[in-house]
């Protein structure tokens, strides 16, 4: 069901090249660097390109060090960019105030704001800084912090934390919602309650700008999927078209005299048929598969696979005792 909600949407964004005057976010030539005269200058966003259209979820994908932290924290007020232009919420988030703050929430990568507050007085506090909260139970609950209400923050496990962090960033109903790597270390039960919770935002009218580490999250979550490498959008879809037909054309593999052959096809079926014709009487292929590339296959094209050391994003998940940020997260 989820899926079929995200198709039906798809419709919905906006390439990075079209600009859009009613996007949530609008981003032209944002540029980033670091360093100083003495060691020189590296560029952490080199003239990046971005829409995110109301009402839509947006995944952005790229390798450790691709410039993904540095873009959202200029988006969300946090860092001041060196160059190009960006809107969010139709305001420059340099330049805006408490009003603009309280339209927007933020899931950090990495939160270490504990104290002796319980998680629902934490929750409660937090509601109270914005004019149109969600009642702070129930995002407990939506986060399953329900056995953990009434325990102080300072005791949480780091899944835990990391939930408490989703709570803080959805209690106070943004319109525009930042989710930076929100899932680890949830367990594969609230890892799927989260989604649906994700779903049930975006179906209510929460724009949702996703940076993770797991490719399936995006998948499932996103209706398109920017991928970003050395500063700069390389690659925009919808998680079934990212990289264009050839990318995700199928490719069917067998072995003929010994030697493993393999074809690109948009019409294995036929070419499977064709194999099987000619093998004879007992019509077997031996090592016959047809393989239809995933959403990892074309990520990993597109960035370079030599370039994702094991630490880019992943297909599994951290168990619930995990905490802070993925192994490996970019630090810029």
């Amino acid at each position: 069901m989820q899926n079929s909600r995200r198709d039906s949407r798809q419709g919905s964004g906006r390439s990075s090249g079209q600009p859009s005057e009613t996007a949530a976010v609008r981003v032209r030539g944002l540029r980033k660097r670091y360093g100083a005269p003495r060691t020189g200058y590296k560029d952490a966003v080199a003239g990046l390109d971005l829409d995110v259209a109301h009402g839509e979820i947006v995944a952005v994908l790229g390798p450790n060090g691709a410039g993904k932290t540095t873009t959202v924290e200029i988006l969300e007020g946090f860092r001041d960019r060196d160059g190009g232009e960006v809107a969010v919420l139709g305001e420059d988030p340099r330049r805006a105030g408490r009003g603009w703050r309280a339209r927007i929430g933020v899931v950090m990568q990495d939160s270490r704001d504990m104290s002796e507050l319980t998680v629902l007085e934490k929750v409660r506090a937090t509601a109270a800084a914005y004019p149109d909260p969600r009642d702070a139970e129930e995002v407990v609950a939506a986060v399953g912090l329900e056995q953990k209400a009434r325990a102080r923050t300072r005791g949480l496990s780091g899944g835990q934390r990391r939930r408490l962090d989703v709570a803080l960033g959805i209690v106070g109903r943004p319109e525009l919602l930042f989710l930076d790597e929100p899932t680890t270390g949830f367990d594969p039960q609230a890892r799927r309650s989260f989604w649906d919770l994700v779903t049930s935002l975006r179906d209510d009218g929460t724009t949702i700008l996703l940076t993770t580490h797991y490719l399936d999250e995006a998948a499932q979550l996103a209706d398109r999927v920017v991928v970003v490498r050395d500063g700069v959008v390389v690659a925009e879809g919808t998680p079934g078209t990212l990289g264009g037909p050839e990318a995700r054309t199928p490719v069917v593999t067998w072995e003929q005299d010994g030697v493993r052959r393999s074809e690109r096809t948009d019409r294995p079926t036929a070419l499977v048929a064709r194999l099987i014709a000619a093998a004879g009487p007992d019509g077997e292929v031996p090592g016959l598969t047809v393989t239809r590339p995933t959403l990892e296959d074309v990520y990993l094209s597109l960035i370079g696979e030599s370039e994702d050391d094991g630490t880019g994003p992943r297909t599994d998940q951290d168990d619930d005792t995990a905490g802070g940020a993925p192994a490996g997260t970019e630090a810029a």
